[in-house]
């Protein structure tokens, strides 16, 4: 019997071994997409207990806590930070065979060094001993980034920011790259008008222009685009539940705008149109300053509308979405194709029904300028799991060409998530090990070493270009 998450965790065999702790495992922190502060990175905050860095914003124990019979209270409520950690540890034991219990004893490991198990009988000495660290110096947000060996941080900012945390870490001189990444979903939601036309009124002031048309509109997106890529972003991000590519006219689109404008919900076909519009616009200004489009596609969000309106959004009460996909996406693409238009592009499904989707769509629009242009994002949100990462990357094998992938991220709030990074490089040099000895592939250590440390780090550093 092998003992509880070793130093040979997830590795099967002697090869996977190999390949992880002398290819993968020092390998350096290339996270293109998280959702962690930038304000807490300017300003180096230190956090004042576990709960603190660990429980606030995690949706993830959140929806495992309430599924264990925990009051909301200890979640999103006014509990004391201890409390909610106490129910953490209550609930982490029953969270065995869900990727949050490895999760949680990975980020336990590093940075703090604790390799006993969080349970009730555990909960205080871990409480006392996280608290204590998070003290000292080296244990500050950028501290806690050095420690996890990270050099790209790529946060996810609305157009409407002003960046000034960005410029500021910039200007620090702190050693991590820590970029903007253009999150425009606001700009073209306008299923509610009041929302929409508040969002209008502070991208006016965020742009300086008067936005009154749809020509306006996109003036200002411009300037703002051209605002981030002076920062420094050079990679957008868009959630959405599906692609939109329905056919429309510019006549129709500045009517739409218009009606909207006046406070008029829009019908649902004029609601697709908008968003097809800007979708294409958005992209073609990728393209144009030669950035990097990503598109997460397929969650159903805010489901529990109790809920949402009681504790709000990302609080999680999200699912899986099953949206028709494939052929907007393609509708989608080859116009930008078409009207050679299509920048570097990594396209992300959150439902795994979707994976043989998009590994061959991605194939479509591969164009020979560059290794992998077209990407088939990593498993994500519910699917960055073991059994997530390992179906993604083995369709990603059978379809197209695991070699040139730009692996993983941590889509996380959290300083700690790091950790994400190491389970994958775990399941990858797996994959690559059992393979080798079962006689699939050559026992080349030296290629196979590089093909490991291309995807765990070299391989985004190239693509990206930051």
């Amino acid at each position: 019997m092998k003992p509880f998450m070793d130093a040979d965790f997830l590795l099967q065999t002697e090869t996977a071994k190999r390949l992880y702790h002398e290819f993968a495992e020092a390998m350096p922190i290339f996270d293109y997409h998280c959702h962690i502060s930038p304000q807490e990175i300017a300003e180096n905050r230190r956090f004042n207990n576990l709960s603190e860095i660990w429980l606030h914003g995690d949706h993830y124990k959140w929806r495992a806590m309430r599924a264990n019979g925990v009051d909301e209270k200890y979640c999103t409520g006014n509990a004391t930070d201890w409390e909610k950690f106490e129910k953490w540890a209550e609930t982490a034991p029953y969270t065995v065979r869900n990727p949050l219990y490895h999760w949680t004893h990975l980020e336990l490991r590093k940075p703090f060094g604790i390799t006993k198990e969080l349970s009730p009988k555990t909960a205080k000495e871990i409480w006392d001993t996280c608290n204590n660290l998070l003290h000292q110096e080296d244990f500050s947000c950028r501290g806690i980034i050095n420690k996890a060996n990270v050099k790209v941080i790529c946060t996810t900012d609305d157009p409407i920011d002003n960046l000034e945390y960005h410029r500021s870490i910039k200007e620090s001189g702190f050693n991590v790259k820590v970029i903007p990444a253009w999150r425009p979903d606001k700009a073209m939601a306008i299923e509610d008008p009041k929302v929409f036309n508040a969002y209008i009124g502070q991208l006016e002031a965020a742009s300086g222009i008067s936005i009154t048309s749809f020509d306006d509109l996109m003036e200002a997106i411009d300037k703002r685009h051209l605002f981030f890529h002076e920062t420094g972003c050079r990679l957008s991000d868009h959630g959405l539940e599906t692609i939109y590519a329905a056919q429309y006219t510019q006549a129709e689109i500045n009517g739409i705008f218009n009606h909207v404008r006046s406070g008029q919900v829009p019908t649902t076909e004029d609601l697709m149109k908008f968003k097809s519009a800007m979708l294409y616009e958005f992209a073609v200004l990728d393209h144009k300053r030669k950035w990097t489009q990503q598109f997460h596609l397929g969650a159903l969000r805010n489901n529990n509308s109790r809920m949402f309106e009681s504790v709000g959004a990302d609080k999680g009460f999200d699912s899986i979405g099953d949206l028709p996909v494939a052929a907007a996406l393609s509708k989608f693409l080859d116009r930008l194709e078409y009207d050679k238009k299509l920048t570097r592009t990594i396209l992300y499904n959150l439902n795994p029904g979707d994976n043989e989707v998009m590994a061959t769509m991605a194939g479509n629009y591969q164009d020979g300028s560059e290794p992998g242009k077209i990407q088939w994002g990593s498993g994500w949100w519910f699917l960055d799991q073991k059994d997530g990462m390992t179906n993604q990357m083995n369709t990603l094998s059978n379809l197209g060409l695991l070699s040139r992938f730009v692996g993983m991220l941590t889509d996380s709030r959290s300083f700690l998530s790091y950790s994400r990074h190491e389970y994958f490089r775990r399941i990858l040099c797996n994959l690559i090990g059992n393979d080798v000895e079962n006689g699939e592939i050559p026992n080349d250590i030296d290629f196979l070493g590089q093909m490991v440390s291309d995807i765990s780090y070299n391989n985004a550093e190239r693509y990206f270009r930051f």
